[in-house]
């Protein structure tokens, strides 16, 4: 960000590059945690599966 001075204005700019290499690295880590926690979500169905599938043979 750059800022500048005149009399009682203060214009900012905002260099917005830096915040797209930001933004490609959280992409990468938001696509590894919906890929896990997908994951999870199967495991825990396939889980509650078996569940019920013991619960109905008793």
């Amino acid at each position: 960000m750059t800022r500048g001075r005149e009399a009682q204005w203060r214009p900012c700019q905002l260099n917005a590059a830096p915040l797209k290499d930001v933004e490609h690295w959280l992409d990468q880590y938001r696509q590894f945690w919906q890929a896990s926690f997908d994951r999870l979500d199967d495991y825990l169905h396939e889980l509650q599966s078996q569940e019920k599938d013991e619960n109905q043979n008793e």
